[in-house]
């Protein structure tokens, strides 16, 4: 067998390994590991990789970024800064019909502006945001499907799991990325808001109109937006200014977490030690799948695959929005079936060749696969958004969740064509940032 063969052969593999269920991190180490052998016949520089690669990755100052924010995200949760920040836009928006399914979108994107994880966003703003909708009267499937589509938004809006790892993997600037996603994250909470509006215009029985509140209250609650406004000046403006790198944009915002923590009443030893338990197995669970990812690069590499896929489309006259639309659609296919973070981590050494190969704008690409991913995340059968979902909501069925969450998707995808068609939307930003 050719090393072309070879690596199309492992490529098959490890998505038949991720189909058994066998660990992202694990699959990759094992089919890199072998396939490395396969194509270069070198057991010996094969063991040198597998030993070295986990030292190397843990020790990568780069990678940094990932505990911090995860860290930050874990923080805010236990410091009840969701509740809050869910009481204010329920004060502002919940006499409209369908105002708490809105309110719900808005504290989701203003949580996912401090947490990253869209899971971990569904999961705290589950908690607080279900009982509110159900006192009033909305039907599960607004509640729910609003709920789990907001959660997305969580991995859009900087910072975000997802963009540190495309840009890690794709060697683009995370900073750059997280930038990138603020615009389209702001036109789809937008688009997700209308959503709502026409669902409860063709069943008003879906979103009743909620409590009315005086000025006054409004006023007040409108505190509750505060920590959020803070922390997310300070790390992203940090950032875009050139001030902090990520890593210690991450580092600020852990801290400046832990500050409102405390203000708050919340710094307990058991929510100290939860928030930091939370945040160990999350980044250990994302180094894990890192380590797996260089591995399975290594054989990537040595076995050329990349490389002639990007000449093969680049001299083959197809149209590069064609090449685009079967890369977006190969991603949207797989993650109905692969978890959103493994699934980066496996097509961006594939892809991005292809996609600088095309001269398209990496920034803008990466922004693109960051939608797959929230498709991926609303569409079963993985679909971890809605189970999350399920999980909180215990008395209603997973065919419920995903029945509330299909208008979205239609929104979701809505955002996905205008900024193909509107590049300069992920782009314009980062391209003021200062370098």
């Amino acid at each position: 067998m050719t090393s072309i063969q070879i690596g199309l052969l492992g490529v098959v593999i490890l998505i038949a390994l991720l189909f058994m269920g066998m660990h992202i991190g694990m699959a990759m180490s094992l089919v890199g590991f072998f396939g490395y052998i396969a194509v270069t016949g070198k057991i010996q520089a094969a063991l040198g990789m597998f030993m070295s690669t986990p030292f190397t990755t843990c020790a990568n100052f780069s990678l940094s970024v990932i505990p911090m924010f995860t860290l930050m995200g874990t923080i805010c949760f236990y410091a009840g800064i969701s509740s809050e920040l869910y009481a204010a836009c329920y004060k502002l928006l919940s006499r409209t019909r369908g105002g708490l399914s809105v309110a719900t979108i808005v504290a989701c994107a203003g949580f996912g502006a401090i947490c990253g994880s869209s899971t971990a966003t569904v999961a705290s703003m589950g908690v607080v945001c279900m009982p509110e909708m159900r006192k009033y009267g909305y039907k599960d499937t607004l509640t729910c499907g609003s709920i789990s589509a907001g959660g997305t938004l969580g991995i859009l809006i900087p910072p975000s799991v997802a963009f540190m790892l495309y840009g890690i993997n794709a060697e683009v600037a995370v900073g750059k990325l997280f930038v990138s996603g603020i615009i389209p994250g702001i036109i789809l909470t937008v688009l997700y808001s209308l959503t709502v509006a026409v669902i409860c215009r063709l069943d008003p029985d879906a979103g009743p109109q909620g409590p009315t509140f005086t000025t006054k209250e409004k006023i007040i609650a409108l505190k509750g937006i505060f920590p959020i406004i803070v922390l997310f000046v300070l790390v992203l403006g940090g950032i875009f200014f050139g001030w902090t790198t990520p890593s210690e944009g991450g580092a600020i915002g852990a801290s400046g977490a832990m500050v409102f923590m405390i203000l708050r009443g919340q710094f307990t030893m058991k929510n100290i030690f939860a928030a930091l338990k939370d945040a160990v197995q999350t980044s250990a669970m994302i180094f894990f799948i890192m380590i797996g990812a260089y591995i399975f690069g290594y054989f990537l590499t040595v076995s050329r695959l990349p490389t002639v896929l990007a000449k093969w489309v680049a001299s083959s006259g197809v149209s590069p929005y064609l090449v685009l639309a079967a890369c977006l659609g190969i991603f949207a296919a797989l993650g109905c079936f692969v978890d959103a973070l493994p699934l980066i981590v496996l097509l961006v050494p594939i892809f991005v060749p292809i996609m600088r190969s095309l001269s398209f704008n990496l920034i803008w690409f990466g922004c693109l696969m960051v939608f797959m991913t929230q498709l991926g995340l609303l569409t079963p059968p993985v679909g971890m958004c809605c189970y999350v979902m399920a999980g909180v909501a215990k008395d209603v069925s997973l065919s419920t969740v995903f029945k509330g969450t299909t208008p979205f998707l239609i929104a979701l995808i809505a955002v996905t064509v205008i900024v193909i068609a509107f590049p300069g939307l992920a782009t314009w930003l980062p391209g003021l940032m200062y370098n």
